[in-house]
């Protein structure tokens, strides 16, 4: 039987930034509830929680304090448990967030570890001793600057691959890894279905040997998680991995290997970056190189023993519009050409919240105007470096994770109709013409292609199980490929570009199932317009 994650379509929500029901200028859980009938009607199967634990809120949510208590600004446990039992009731089923790579340094294991060398807690994080008084090798922070950071009361460095007040967990440890299980067995007898565990390739690092992610021990420990935790339970895992290739997403994802249902690849993330350099070393993006990552994903993957992530966005990632296409002139045009692609393609596609009406990235024009750490740090280190602020700014507008993080729009109203007050977050000014009341209102909208996609993948399994097969020679810019199963047969044909391209194909076909301008009566010799892209039946 085909798990139920497999034909599914998850939502990830960002609560901070959904829907605010009280007026302090912070998205909550009861405003999440209150939003539940838009999500039935949009289609979608689960809600992807991001953190909504206890958190001092260095790095928004991921830094947690409590696993088992539910931050204030987000509501209470109760709340929690009326959102599983009211999503229920809409058919949605509820994913939480695992963090447990690294804790707030405010968690009470922390405050503990830090107490004494001899503490009980201290190996529940990673210690090391000075090197010629300095840190003990040169590992460093994803948020910048060096992984160690020293403690002055206890004489030795704490190992953080993110913020200074996020250290990191040490798996070593037989009885940390039990408490994650107990915590993991607390939410799931709640009546979640499911985890998204952040970052969870770094769990089995190695920092004498400065190995970060796929250490040694990561699919042990994945392995027992599983055994301890949602074996033989009707559940899914999605994992982090920034640096998976089919292969390694093979070993997380193969049902016989007992670890997760899939996860979450991102080398397309490198595609607008120098070669080489960090993410903040933008380069225009090369349509021929994204085509084939997405190809390689297609096609480099076992699906008779794995399973696939489709996405464009999340917390972490700018809006696709914006950074790969067109948000001005082809917003509408380009914002359903990359749902086409993606929901026709194998594997579970993930929405992020405001991507279904087509979101657009939101440009600052100074440092002041940005909250994100990583955008923060990386600024004031790059300058000290000698950079330009008008370079780094660029930076920040095109990668910077406020991006993805501005309000949800819901109306023409006030600050979006995302809230009463003074929204933790700028708005982003274009509300007036982007929110989901004027989505609903047009049945020519962005949504409406999103609710179209979602039906597709639920009534027509050759979506969930067919095979993928590339149509070849169609130029950098023009990705076609067909979907097989059985005498079923869709070809989906999609214009990456914002220029007119040629495409010909001696083919016939039954149906359009799906277009972003007028329907095709042909592909034979066609002309297709920028961002162009439809799916039709053989």
């Amino acid at each position: 039987m085909t798990p139920w994650w497999k034909k599914a379509v998850i939502y990830q929500i960002y609560p901070k930034s959904f829907q605010d029901s009280n007026g302090d200028g912070i998205g909550d859980i009861p405003g999440i509830i209150s939003r539940l009938e838009y999500l039935e009607k949009l289609g979608i199967d689960a809600i992807w929680l991001s953190p909504v634990y206890l958190s001092p809120g260095i790095d928004n949510g991921y830094d947690i304090s409590d696993y088992q208590k539910i931050d204030p600004q987000y509501g209470t446990m109760k709340d929690m448990d009326n959102l599983i039992k009211e999503a229920k009731k809409h058919h949605i089923r509820i994913v939480m967030d695992l963090v447990v790579n690294h804790t707030s340094d405010q968690h009470p294991w922390f405050v503990e570890a830090k107490k004494s060398q001899d503490n009980p807690y201290r190996d529940f994080y990673i210690w090391r001793d000075p090197v010629d008084g300095h840190e003990p090798n040169d590992l460093k922070s994803a948020f910048s600057g060096s992984a160690w950071k020293f403690d002055e009361k206890t004489g030795q460095y704490y190992l953080h691959f993110f913020a200074d007040q996020q250290p990191d967990l040490n798996w070593k440890n037989p009885e940390l890894r039990n408490k994650v299980y107990d915590m993991m067995n607390y939410w799931i007898d709640k009546g979640i279905s499911g985890f998204r565990m952040d970052v969870i390739e770094l769990i089995g690092k190695d920092p004498d040997q400065k190995i970060r992610e796929n250490g040694p021990m990561l699919h042990p420990y994945l392995k027992e998680m599983n055994e301890h935790t949602f074996a033989n339970k009707d559940m899914m895992t999605v994992g982090e991995t920034w640096n998976a290739t089919p292969k390694i997403a093979e070993e997380y994802s193969d049902p016989a290997r007992h670890e997760l249902s899939m996860v979450f690849q991102f080398e397309n993330q490198a595609l607008d970056q120098e070669p080489g350099k960090e993410k903040w070393d933008v380069r225009p993006l090369d349509l021929g190189e994204l085509k084939k990552v997405l190809i390689k994903w297609q096609t480099e993957i076992d699906f008779n023993h794995a399973w696939n992530s489709l996405f464009w966005e999340n917390h972490d990632i700018p809006r696709v519009i914006s950074r790969w296409g067109n948000d001005q002139e082809y917003r509408v045009q380009c914002a359903k050409m990359f749902a086409i692609i993606l929901h026709l393609m194998r594997g579970t596609p993930y929405i992020y919240n405001g991507e279904e009406i087509g979101m657009t990235n939101c440009p600052v024009k100074s440092i002041d105007e940005v909250e994100d750490i990583e955008s923060i740090n990386m600024y004031h280190e790059r300058l000290e470096q000698g950079y330009k602020r008008a370079d780094l700014i660029n930076s920040i507008n095109v990668k910077g994770r406020d991006n993805a993080r501005r309000p949800m729009q819901w109306s023409n109203e006030e600050n979006a109709g995302f809230t009463s007050g003074n929204p933790w977050l700028k708005v982003n000014p274009n509300y007036q013409k982007i929110n989901v009341k004027a989505a609903l209102a047009d049945l020519d909208s962005i949504f409406y292609t999103y609710q179209k996609l979602i039906k597709l993948r639920h009534e027509n399994p050759v979506v969930v199980d067919g095979d993928f097969e590339l149509v070849e020679n169609t130029g950098d810019s023009v990705l076609a490929f067909w979907r097989k199963l059985g005498s079923e047969k869709w070809l989906i044909v999609a214009n990456l570009s914002g220029d007119r391209q040629r495409f010909n194909l001696d083919n016939d076909f039954k149906e359009v199932l799906i277009s972003n301008y007028e329907k095709q009566d042909s592909l034979k010799n066609i002309i297709l317009k920028p961002y162009e892209a439809f799916a039709v039946k053989a």
